[in-house]
């Protein structure tokens, strides 16, 4: 455990913010598996500013076990810190920085996995797939997947080490986030009649969506195991108009869909764009022909649920005690492996209580945990 300890001092020390490089974190990695013995593809993303990295040991003529992480954190900027967030600090049990547990807690697990394994020992190859940008809407793990499937064999199963305290989570909702811009017609508020509010179309369509989710939360659908157990929205940003007595013609506002496993979130959106097309534009529209409606993706990610008869599930649930696997409202790349086929469970160590916030941590008994999780794993799949 100690390996691990040292290496997530290591990776948190690279402050890879989505919005940064990571390519000295993947060159790191990639350094230390290579000299463990690893064959290592960097991906670089199509600008050259970051990269996947798919690592594998062992046979390469047959499946083997995936884990899942992901290289990239979430801004520090305006959190009130105690210390240098990209620094590990350790206070008593805690070792505390950005990802800590979201998630480099369990990459350094994964990597000092592969500098204490045998090659030779392994019947199955034992493979880490470290993606970029999964906190701004899972991008790198498409092409990572595609990778993973074009040079090995389709994969006996998929552990994704997102924090679960180290239980094992068999589902999760799917999501959507969208931007809406807004044209209207600016005027002298004196003179409405001669404008178009973009604000007022605005909270129209917002006072929709809060409706509906009203309307989801009473009356579902439900899935147990899920909180809240229900398709759930969220209106996060405004902004439009300059002053109080300017009609405003501008409004630009963002929206998420967070949807139970087995429906698309995109069929919230496009309720909302019914409502746009049918009402609120043509009623602008009247007014000034020019207004206009927009929208855009941000990012999206599929939900995920395991089958029953899941192998991975159920070897990660005996291999933790048992217990019945949680399903969770945030999202993962899980359901990306599984739309690609591949059999997958969501397991890591620490929590996501503190995942976002100042002074994230996790606990060095996690850490061994996930460490002694992982032996047990790979001598029951890979040996």
């Amino acid at each position: 455990m100690t390996v691990t300890i040292e290496l997530l001092e290591q990776l948190v020390g690279f402050e890879t913010v989505s919005g940064n490089s990571n390519l000295d974190l993947v060159e790191f990695v990639a350094g230390r598996l290579r000299a463990a013995g690893a064959e290592c593809r960097v991906l670089p993303d199509p600008q050259g500013q970051k990269a996947n990295l798919l690592a594998w040991i062992g046979p390469t003529d047959r499946p083997g076990l995936v884990l899942s992480g992901h290289s990239d954190v979430v801004p520090v900027t305006g959190q009130r810190w105690s210390g240098n967030p990209f620094a590990l600090r350790r206070q008593d049990d805690r070792l505390i920085a950005r990802g800590a547990a979201d998630m480099k807690g369990f990459d350094a697990a994964a990597i000092a996995l592969f500098e204490r394994i045998d090659p030779t020992s392994l019947r199955h190859p034992l493979i880490l797939a470290l993606s970029f940008d999964e906190e701004v809407g899972c991008k790198g793990a498409p092409p990572l997947i595609h990778a993973l499937l074009e040079t090995l064999p389709a994969p006996l199963g998929c552990i994704v080490g997102e924090p679960t305290m180290m239980e094992p989570v068999d589902g999760h909702k799917g999501k959507v986030a969208m931007a809406v811009e807004i044209k209207g017609r600016a005027g002298h508020s004196a003179l409405p009649h001669k404008a178009a509010n973009a604000v007022f179309a605005a909270a129209q369509l917002i006072a929709a969506l809060a409706s509906r989710a009203a309307e989801l939360q009473a009356e579902g659908p439900f899935a147990a195991g899920f909180e809240p157990a229900w398709t759930t929205l969220n209106v996060g940003r405004i902004e439009g108009g300059s002053q109080i007595n300017i009609v405003p013609d501008r409004c630009r506002f963002e929206f998420e869909v967070r949807a139970l496993p087995g429906t698309d979130p995109r069929d919230e959106v496009a309720r909302v764009q019914r409502l746009v097309s049918e009402q609120v534009l043509p009623a602008m529209s009247a007014q000034a022909e020019e207004c206009d409606i927009r929208f855009t993706e941000l990012l999206r990610y599929p939900g995920f649920q395991a089958p029953e008869q899941s192998m991975i599930v159920r070897t990660v649930r005996d291999l933790t005690g048992g217990d019945e696997p949680a399903k969770v409202s945030y999202g993962t790349e899980a359901g990306l492996f599984a739309q690609s086929g591949i059999d997958v469970c969501v397991c890591g160590p620490g929590s996501i209580d503190v995942a976002h916030k100042p002074d994230e941590w996790i606990t060095v008994g996690q850490l061994g945990r996930c460490d002694h999780f992982l032996d047990e794993l790979v001598q029951r799949l890979c040996r």
